[in-house]
């Protein structure tokens, strides 16, 4: 007799203050321009503690070619040479959407201490389906970010609906 197949519970929606809900509305609306250029829907912001915007970014694979042109992962090239660590270390990064590994990856290597995301992975992959060119790696940015020596916040998904939006048709079936 085998045992019944188990399905795992989607993450809860965490509720968002005014500030944090509005720079993720912001990484929102620049998914939504990756969206409407051509691209994956994804976007982020990087704001440092006293409210200053340090960088943004949509995702700009179908633009430049480059697999690595993610929304963080571009977001920390223009904010890491021109801010330092200790800066970084306090700021918090927006995603639209759950990191992926190597966005992840960069966020860890940026020194940013706290995230704030959109859409969760799980949520997202029934978007992106079984398509290979469309698949991620299985590893939850709370996995890359346990790891760290340093403290990485994480707090999401958040506006799970709105987020979620700039997926709807957007990806290959």
């Amino acid at each position: 007799m085998s045992a019944a197949p188990t399905h795992t519970a989607l993450p809860a929606e965490v509720p968002l203050d005014e500030r944090d809900g509005r720079y993720l509305r912001q990484a929102i609306a620049l998914a939504d321009k990756a969206r409407a250029r051509g691209n994956r829907p994804f976007g982020a912001v990087i704001v440092a503690a006293d409210g200053t915007l340090l960088a943004e970014a949509w995702n700009a694979n179908g633009e430049t070619g480059d697999c690595t042109a993610h929304a963080e992962t571009s977001a920390i090239r223009i904010a890491s040479p021109a801010h330092g660590r200790d800066t970084l270390a306090a700021a918090t990064l927006y995603s639209s959407g759950e990191p992926c590994v190597m966005c992840a990856g960069a966020i860890f290597w940026s020194n940013i201490g706290r995230v704030v995301y959109g859409i969760d992975a799980e949520r997202l992959r029934a978007f992106r389906g079984e398509r290979q060119d469309q698949r991620d790696a299985e590893l939850s940015c709370r996995d890359v970010f346990d790891a760290s020596p340093h403290p990485i916040d994480c707090i999401g998904p958040a506006l799970i609906d709105e987020a979620s939006a700039s997926h709807v048709g957007a990806w290959k079936a």
